[in-house]
């Protein structure tokens, strides 16, 4: 049986599994997008990366805070726009913590790339090319995902890389195994 299989979708499965189209000009409907994302990213604490699928529109555009684990211990940078964002070299694969808004409290280790080299547009049309490494390429890699269709629980390799995190009787966060019941 396959994690896809038996863990609870969001309730917007369909629009997260549709493939984003590329943006082709700046204009006041992108701009207005862009800072949608910027918002709703920054009114979700707990969150550093976002892409337009998850909140229903299917252009490749995807706004994340660098410097981050998500967990609130680390400073995070404000919100950079990736528009048409493509990888051009991804290396270092290894398994790293992964987590997603739209799968409120459901987190894993899955392997992701820590080294990629992405082109793109930034959030005013102008090209680049940038390097990301570290956790910052594994959240990039990410919300590049959810542009193509593919979503994080896409890429567990076990239910055993499933959990969930609690306070246990002292008050502390403890991770608590998925069970094929509990998904």
């Amino acid at each position: 049986m396959a994690i896809r299989d038996i863990v609870q979708y969001a309730d917007n499965e369909a629009a997260l599994r549709k493939k984003s189209e590329p943006v082709r000009f700046i204009n006041r409907r992108i701009k207005l997008l862009i800072k949608d994302l910027k918002d709703t990213l920054l009114d979700r604490p707990e969150g550093i990366g976002l892409a337009a699928p998850q909140i229903n529109v299917h252009s490749r555009v995807i706004v994340v805070r660098l410097g981050g684990r998500g967990n609130g211990s680390d400073e995070i940078g404000p919100p950079l726009v990736l528009i048409n964002p493509e990888i051009i070299e991804e290396r270092r694969p290894e398994k790293d913590f992964d987590g997603c808004l739209s799968f409120p409290g459901l987190y894993a280790e899955t392997v992701r790339p820590h080294y990629l080299k992405v082109k793109g547009l930034d959030e005013w049309g102008k090209p680049f090319t940038r390097v990301f490494e570290g956790f910052d390429a594994v959240l990039v890699h990410h919300e590049i995902d959810h542009l193509d269709g593919v979503l994080f629980i896409d890429r567990v390799a076990s239910i055993n890389d499933l959990y969930r995190v609690r306070e246990d009787e002292k008050g502390e966060l403890v991770r608590v195994p998925v069970t094929l019941e509990g998904a």
